[in-house]
């Protein structure tokens, strides 16, 4: 096929539409979704039946650069400070203490397994010691995993704030194998440069996003998201001239943002919501196609041993001793945590990094980090449901939400929305909805009965395992509501 304009454009539009309806697929089989899109890239690929040649790790790690971006920015934008505030501190020491944790004792069993250096072995534990944002976001919502307590906003957290810290890892140990005089003490400064400016950049310019959103008053609604496009960029490129951390300051700014109200914030984070999907699919892709599974063979022996190491010991104790200085969380959750410390796209973004500083084991070891990466979504993710019901973390299936209802009350409203089952015990069950004595700033907007939706009015009978929608005023109506239901709260 000659190289084209066109022909590019029906080729990508061949492999984004394939792989959708994979991850269609995927769903029902309990695959996660992310095999399937680096599953195309391969069939796709010079090894596979699509035989399109692509080696350029430099397009590969731009297009990965970009992807993790619009994915941080995504995630951020949905991160609730109220459900983050309460384990800011714990989420921070996994991200941080946790993936150094993890990234020195990868570091150390693959330099004695493979035979390497110190520092190389050490490069490759720093890849692989985050884990991937879009991988356990993604997994989650697919498999519709309902988490107990603090631990989504748990796993959100650090799985979207631990990757500056694996990324200065690995820059810095690449910085070590090319400078043998250099040491790791020098590297200590540059970490808090790093992360400072990171963490500043990513807050004033939050603040300013915020500013200009709501001030610029654009006459074309359609130019809000470019607007927001080039803030994001804006931020991580002036961020990292600076020798701050961009990729830090990408996510903060849209915890900021997302937290604040602006305009047309709803369609935004939508929007951003698909971007992040197709960044995904485009970046999984790519990565598909520059890897080649004839070169995966040789690696399988070693990549299976650092993969279980990985799992089963270093990931378990990065969890237990940067959450051991916190009393919140048990056993079981903290067993929970991880094992879903999955690994996707990100380590293999950064596993470009060697490749082209001319690592001499770049091409090994990046072989090593994909095969890591798919083991860790293959065996964590296919397995996540069946771990968490077993730890007793997940949601029992009733209690999850059951109204699909795309509402967004504004930041200033006051009001919640709250979902409750009718026990078959309920003393409310063959009473009239105007003869329940709810509060008066309770509402039963919508009903859930036999597969239908029924709009609650003042002669509607209440039945025995009705799912009602309710709008209440405050937390206080919330518990009076459950009261006269005879429900107890703790179980929603």
């Amino acid at each position: 096929m000659t190289v084209s304009a066109e022909n590019i454009l029906l080729l990508g539009s061949l492999l984004l539409f394939l792989s959708i309806i994979a991850s269609k697929t995927s769903f029902k089989l309990g695959i996660p979704t992310l095999i399937l899109f680096l599953v195309v890239g391969m069939l796709a690929g010079s090894d596979g039946i699509g035989h399109i040649y692509f080696n350029d790790p430099k397009l590969a790690q731009l297009l990965g650069v970009v992807a993790l971006t619009f994915i941080l920015f995504s995630g951020g934008l949905e991160t609730k400070w109220e459900s983050i505030k309460p384990i800011l501190w714990q989420g921070i020491s996994v991200s941080t203490l946790g993936v150094l944790i993890t990234a020195m004792s990868v570091g150390v069993f693959s330099s004695y397994l493979l035979g390497y250096s110190l520092a190389e072995g050490m490069l490759l534990g720093a890849i692989v010691s985050s884990t991937d944002a879009a991988a356990v976001f993604s997994i989650l919502r697919s498999r519709s995993v309902g988490l107990k307590g603090n631990l989504r906003p748990m796993l959100e957290l650090e799985s979207g704030s631990n990757d500056p810290m694996a990324y200065f890892l690995t820059v810095s140990f690449i910085y070590l194998i090319a400078e043998p005089d250099a040491t790791v003490v020098s590297l200590i400064p540059k970490f808090f440069k790093g992360m400072a400016l990171g963490a500043g950049a990513g807050y004033c310019f939050g603040k300013i996003m915020i500013w200009i959103i709501n001030r610029i008053k654009l006459d074309i609604d359609g130019l809000y998201p470019v607007l927001i496009l080039s803030l994001v960029f804006f931020t991580f490129s002036f961020t990292d001239f600076i020798g701050g951390n961009g990729f830090l300051a990408v996510y903060i700014s849209a915890v900021i943002l997302g937290n604040a109200s602006f305009l047309h914030k709803k369609s935004l984070i939508k929007f951003y919501d698909g971007q992040a999907w197709l960044m995904q699919i485009v970046m999984f892709i790519t990565l598909g196609l520059l890897v080649y599974p004839s070169e995966i063979v040789p690696v399988i022996g070693p990549g299976v041993l650092i993969a279980l190491f990985l799992i089963f010991i270093a990931r378990p104790a990065a969890i237990f001793i940067s959450l051991s200085f916190f009393k919140d969380l048990n056993v079981r959750k903290k067993f929970f945590l991880s094992w879903v410390g999955l690994r996707g796209a990100v380590p293999i973004i950064f596993a470009t990094y060697p490749l082209l500083a001319g690592i001499e084991s770049a091409r090994t070891i990046f072989n090593l980090v994909f095969f890591i990466s798919v083991s860790s979504v293959l065996l964590q993710g296919t397995t996540l449901p069946m771990v968490a019901r077993w730890l007793r973390v997940s949601v029992p299936e009733k209690l999850k939400r059951k109204f699909p209802l795309d509402i967004e009350l504004k930041d200033n409203f006051k009001s919640e929305l709250v979902e409750l089952d009718i026990p078959d015990n309920s003393p409310a069950i063959g009473k009239l909805v105007m003869k329940l004595d709810l509060p008066k700033t309770a509402l039963i907007v919508l009903i859930h009965r036999d597969g239908k939706y029924i709009t609650a009015s003042g002669d509607t009978e209440i039945q025995p395992r009705d799912h009602l929608l309710v709008m209440a005023d405050n937390k206080t109506t919330v518990e009076k509501v459950f009261e006269r239901f005879s429900i107890n709260p703790a179980h929603h």
